[in-house]
């Protein structure tokens, strides 16, 4: 087997597997993506009527991370694909819960990098509505708080109870539409320290 890295394969993913999605305009693709707060990253995310994760193992990585990263993704993915290379697959298969999915990555004699469906992504039951919410700003937070009729005073509280406000108001599905409308809008948000 030739030796992938990360960098080939993800723009392999895009450039075959996700082109559907960046061809439809209700879906926003996102490179590392943060999640909790930064905590833990997920390499691509694509955010449409859902949140799909697709976190990246080539043959130059290890799995060390992520039954670490695993802890986040279940709680702020509404969907999560790893994409790993075959030297991982059966102890990926071990560690990850079933309702991921999985994608063989294999680079053939050219170079080119080759995707093979072992297992397809199902929704992921004990998604945390709370944890999803962590994807908006809390200026963003607090406009949708406004809509439902919040006060000034509680519109000022941290992030975390805005967060708690919203996950209690808002269908899951109803904020994660609200999440890819605000991203649509930001400007250089790429650009904005990981608190905004």
């Amino acid at each position: 087997m030739l030796a992938t890295n990360d960098q080939e394969i993800r723009a392999a993913l895009h450039h075959k597997k996700l082109r559907s999605y960046q061809k439809a305009r209700s879906a926003i693709i996102v490179d590392e993506l943060g999640l909790s707060h930064a905590k833990v990253r997920i390499d691509v995310a694509v955010i449409s009527a859902e949140v799909h994760g697709f976190e990246i193992k080539s043959s130059l990585d290890t799995l060390d991370r992520l039954p670490g990263q695993l802890e986040f993704y279940s709680k702020g993915l509404s969907r999560l694909t790893l994409v790993c290379a075959d030297k991982h697959l059966v102890k990926a298969e071990r560690i990850v819960p079933d309702w991921c999915g999985l994608i063989l990555a294999e680079k053939g004699s050219r170079g080119g990098i080759t995707f093979e469906t072992v297992r397809r992504a199902r929704a992921n039951p004990s998604v945390d509505a709370i944890q999803v919410a962590h994807l908006l700003w809390h200026s963003e937070a607090a406009e949708l708080l406004a809509g439902f009729g919040a006060s000034p005073r509680e519109l000022k509280r941290s992030r975390l109870q805005l967060y708690i406000d919203l996950a209690a108001q808002m269908p899951i599905a109803d904020l994660i539409a609200a999440i890819r409308n605000f991203m649509a809008q930001r400007s250089t948000w790429r650009d904005q320290p990981a608190h905004a």
